[in-house]
């Protein structure tokens, strides 16, 4: 990695709509791990780390730091992966980097997803006392009521909480210096990207007033609060918040992954996510735009009638891994074991009974595995 540039992973299609994920501060990356990859299916995702933290140089930034600076580090690193207009979402600092980018750069973005974070974050003196706290004493003391400040009782995630006491304490209070100077109340009118603001109603360093105050002023900008989130809802609220992000930045893929999993059923999805590699990215975003995103999601056909579809082209082609997934699919979609026998059947007078014998035992096979289980 170039020194100069934020450590990041990209994960998706090189050819997807381009997607940047910032972090809070004391966090990395990996606060995004239950999200980017469900993002990837649509997006070519790029998740940064802050100055300091997970990868990055802390030399990137020094004191007196700005969020402006943070924001030129972003587009420093979108240059450098030839991506001109991106879409972007952040938590807490992360967020304010992207009010600062739809500010002072919307040229460069296509839409805005501001989560946990504000305009302004409570004048610079806490952020002040904080960065001379860190500078003093290191991260140690902080890191260990991180839990509190980042989620509600009970909850935690453990790499984030090391994450939080290995950053440099030098670059941390850089970043806080960021926030203390930070207020954007009086420009938020003249973001005219599409804005979401997520809040975590169970917030207590950005609460869900920042996030009004911001939505009220932004034009059109749209506003969730996620019951039971606190500041990092990405970690402690993945679901909602991959729903809100996907209903806001679109695209087929999106909607695909959605279809996909209710299809297929999320153990398949998991495994076929988890085998994605850099080489197979392009063709896993081209069956969850295309075939899941469009075609599945065309109303013209019922899913049951699609079932049939698939069940008699896979016979036809021989294709019995694909056609067990799609037995268990078609049970997913309202098809009985008659039915499914049916459309077999059928088969065997416009394929060959050679074709269709074989697929009465892999169909055979898969009921029985399945019928311990619930099915509709």
């Amino acid at each position: 990695m170039t020194p100069s540039l934020l450590n990041h992973r990209a994960e998706g299609a090189a050819s997807a709509p381009p997607l940047l994920l910032g972090p809070s501060l004391g966090t990395s990356s990996a606060l995004w791990d239950k999200v980017a990859p469900e993002l990837s299916a649509a997006h070519r995702v790029v998740r940064w780390d802050l100055p300091g933290h997970g990868g990055s140089a802390a030399g990137l930034i020094g004191p007196g730091a700005t969020v402006g600076d943070l924001a030129g580090l972003v587009l420093a690193l979108a240059d450098s992966l030839g991506i001109g207009r991106f879409a972007y979402a952040g938590v807490s600092l992360g967020g304010a980097v992207g009010l600062h980018l739809a500010v002072h750069h919307p040229q460069r973005l296509t839409s805005l997803a501001v989560i946990c974070s504000s305009a302004h974050f409570n004048g610079p003196q806490p952020w002040e006392e904080r960065a001379a706290l860190v500078r003093r004493e290191g991260l140690a003391g902080l890191a260990a009521g991180a839990d509190a400040r980042w989620f509600t009782r009970g909850f935690t995630v453990p790499e984030l909480v090391r994450d939080h006491r290995e950053a440099d304490p030098e670059a941390y209070a850089a970043c806080c210096d960021a926030l203390a100077a930070f207020d954007l109340r009086d420009r938020l009118a003249d973001v005219s990207v599409p804005t979401l603001l997520v809040a975590g109603r169970e917030d207590p360093a950005t609460p869900p007033a920042h996030l009004r105050q911001i939505a009220d002023a932004v034009p059109d900008a749209a506003l969730v609060e996620i019951p039971g989130a606190s500041h990092l809802a990405p970690a402690q609220c993945p679901g909602a918040v991959l729903a809100a992000l996907r209903a806001h930045f679109g695209g087929a893929a999106g909607r695909g992954m959605e279809v996909r999993r209710e299809v297929l059923g999320d153990a398949h999805v998991d495994r076929a996510q988890a085998r994605q590699t850099p080489f197979t990215a392009r063709f896993q975003d081209f069956v969850s735009r295309y075939a899941w995103g469009e075609i599945w999601t065309d109303p013209t056909l019922s899913r049951r009638e699609r079932s049939m579809i698939t069940l008699t082209a896979l016979v036809a082609y021989g294709h019995h891994d694909e056609l067990a997934m799609h037995v268990r699919a078609a049970r997913r979609n309202g098809l009985t074991p008659e039915e499914i026998g049916a459309v077999l059947l059928q088969t065997a007078v416009y394929c060959g009974v050679p074709s269709a014998n074989a697929a009465f035992a892999t169909a055979q096979r898969v009921l029985a595995e399945d019928s311990g289980h619930d099915r509709p």
